[in-house]
């Protein structure tokens, strides 16, 4: 497989991530916009950390990935790591797409506002 292929397998993976994440998890743009200040980047930093850990260090103990990261944004129950590197930059990239797609929602809301001069 080239590097091309191997990059849309990857892509592809990552965005039908991003599609299980608003149909079965409902994690729609509306809900995604409750959460600010760099939630979902910070989300998707935990998981691609995750990832790092595991790739740098694969004989660690499984209950390791298990430990919600410090800076984790949100209520412990739903850090939900896998035990594949892989998978894990898998859900850090669909959550990078989550957030641009936030930051691209509210410039285009701010460009639609009316200017009061």
């Amino acid at each position: 497989m080239s590097p091309v292929e191997q990059y849309s397998v990857a892509g592809v993976d990552v965005l039908a991530e991003r599609r299980r994440q608003i149909h079965v998890e409902g994690f729609t743009e509306q809900h995604d916009d409750e959460h600010f200040n760099g939630e979902l980047a910070i989300a998707a930093a935990c998981y691609a950390e995750e990832a790092s850990l595991q790739m740098h260090s694969p004989d660690r103990l499984p209950e390791i990935s298990q430990v919600v990261p410090n800076y984790w944004p949100w209520e412990a129950t739903s850090w939900k790591p896998s035990l594949d590197a892989r998978r894990n930059l898998v859900k850090a990239g669909a959550l990078i797409l989550a957030a641009i797609s936030q930051i691209d929602r509210a410039i285009e809301a701010e460009l639609q506002e009316p200017r009061h001069g």
